[in-house]
C-alpha cells in the first residue's frame, strides 16, 4: 500500500458495504428494520386471522392505487427536472438570492400540488439539495391547504368574501410559516 493513499477504518468499510449503521449509499438501516417488522406482523396476521388479513391487503392495495397516479406525476417530474433544470436555476429560481420571485412560485406551486402531500417530501428535499431555499419549502407545504377544486364549493357554503379572505390570510401566514421553519432548521444546524 503507497504512504500516501488513506488507510480506512473498520468503520469507514462496514459502511461503505452496508453492514454499519448506514445502509448502502449512506441511507440509514431504520426504513429496512421497519419494511422487515410490518412484513412480519402481517405474516403472523395471516395464520392467525386470514380474514382480517385479507382485507388489510385490500385496503393496502386500495391506498396504493389512489396515490399511484400522484406517484408517478411526481417521477415524471422528477425525470424531467433532472433532465432540463439544473441546479444554477433552481437556485437561481427557488434559492436564498431570488426575492420576491421565489415566494410567488412557491406559493403558486403550494397551491396547484394535489395528491398527498407526502409524495412531495422527497421532491423538496432534491429541490433543497439543489439549492433551494428551506423557507419556500414551508410555504409550499402550508399552502397545500388551499384546495383549488374545493373553492367554489367554499364560495357556495361560506361565500366569496370569506373565501378571498380567508386565502390571503393563508398566503401571508405562509411566509411566515416559512420563515420560522428556516430559522428553526438553521438554528438546529448550528447547535449541533
Amino acid at each position: 500500500m503507497n504512504g500516501m493513499q488513506k488507510k480506512t477504518s473498520q468503520g469507514d468499510r462496514m459502511k461503505d458495504n452496508g453492514t454499519g449503521p448506514k445502509g448502502g449509499r449512506g441511507q440509514p438501516a431504520f426504513p429496512m428494520i421497519f419494511l422487515g417488522i410490518a412484513v412480519a406482523c402481517y405474516l403472523i396476521l395471516a395464520f392467525r386471522d386470514y380474514g382480517v388479513f385479507s382485507e388489510a391487503v385490500r385496503t393496502f392495495i386500495g391506498i396504493i392505487l389512489q396515490i399511484l397516479p400522484v406517484l408517478v406525476l411526481v417521477f415524471v417530474l422528477f425525470f424531467v427536472i433532472d433532465l432540463f433544470v439544473r441546479p444554477q436555476a433552481i437556485a437561481r429560481h427557488l434559492g436564498y438570492e431570488s426575492g420576491i420571485k421565489g415566494w410567488i412560485l412557491a406559493v403558486v406551486a403550494g397551491i396547484i400540488a394535489t395528491g398527498p402531500v407526502y409524495v412531495w417530501y422527497s421532491m423538496l428535499a432534491d429541490f433543497q439539495e439543489k439549492g433551494m431555499r428551506i423557507a419556500f419549502s414551508g410555504v409550499f407545504l402550508y399552502m397545500r391547504s388551499v384546495k383549488l377544486p374545493f373553492i367554489p364549493l367554499m364560495i357556495y357554503y361560506f361565500g366569496g368574501a370569506f373565501t378571498a379572505v380567508l386565502t390571503l390570510y393563508l398566503i401571508i401566514f405562509s411566509f411566515f410559516a416559512g420563515i420560522c421553519c428556516e430559522k428553526a432548521v438553521l438554528w438546529v444546524g448550528r447547535s449541533r
